[in-house]
């Protein structure tokens, strides 16, 4: 309990834009857990609410994420994570990109706060495209595995201390997609 002896009484509802709200008694605190350390995240229906007014005020400006991104100076694969709900941005790059999309506090806050990462629903993802990815995770993945652990000890890439990048190469045969993981090496620890 807090000095006083009265526990503080913290009232949770969702606003207009689907946001977390948080008030601690009769005290508006405004929007909070993002930025700033707090682990209070938006829910699975106000997440995909949110991401959807994103991708919808992208598609409205007409930019692509290489353009969104070279407004924040970042990379687009970065950017368009941020708009997912899979990456989260800093006061200033989430500021430039509202900006941009002309969106207000509840966009701010979702893009700043610290998200949950990998909630693709279904597990086994049925859009074709991010099917492929699983796919070629089911067919590589152990070859991968064990070409990466020969070629540096037993370990793994880290998806933290990572870049991705795609590219589109023109073939006469058909154009091809170019994708490049970078992740750090991470040894297991022996103790």
């Amino acid at each position: 309990m807090p000095p006083g002896g009265q526990a503080a009484r913290l009232d949770l509802s969702l606003n207009r834009g689907d946001c977390l709200q948080v008030r601690n008694g009769s005290q508006d605190n405004g929007t909070v857990g993002w930025g700033g350390g707090e682990s209070l995240q938006f829910f699975p229906n106000a997440m995909a609410t949110m991401t959807e007014t994103l991708l919808a005020a992208k598609a409205l400006s007409g930019l692509t994420f290489a353009q969104l991104a070279s407004h924040v100076g970042l990379d687009e694969m970065c950017v368009a994570a941020m708009l997912y709900g899979q990456a989260s941005a800093s006061p200033e790059e989430a500021a430039k990109l509202c900006q941009v999309l002309g969106l207000g506090d509840d966009a701010l806050a979702f893009l700043t706060r610290y998200p949950v990462k990998g909630c693709l629903d279904p597990v086994v993802p049925t859009d074709p495209l991010i099917y492929r990815f699983y796919e070629i995770m089911q067919v590589y993945g152990l070859p991968m595995k064990d070409v990466i652990q020969e070629k540096f000890g037993d370990g793994i890439m880290s998806a933290i201390d990572f870049t991705i990048h795609v590219d589109k190469e023109e073939d006469p045969k058909g154009d091809r997609v170019k994708v490049v993981f970078c992740g750090k090496f991470l040894p297991y620890k022996k103790w």
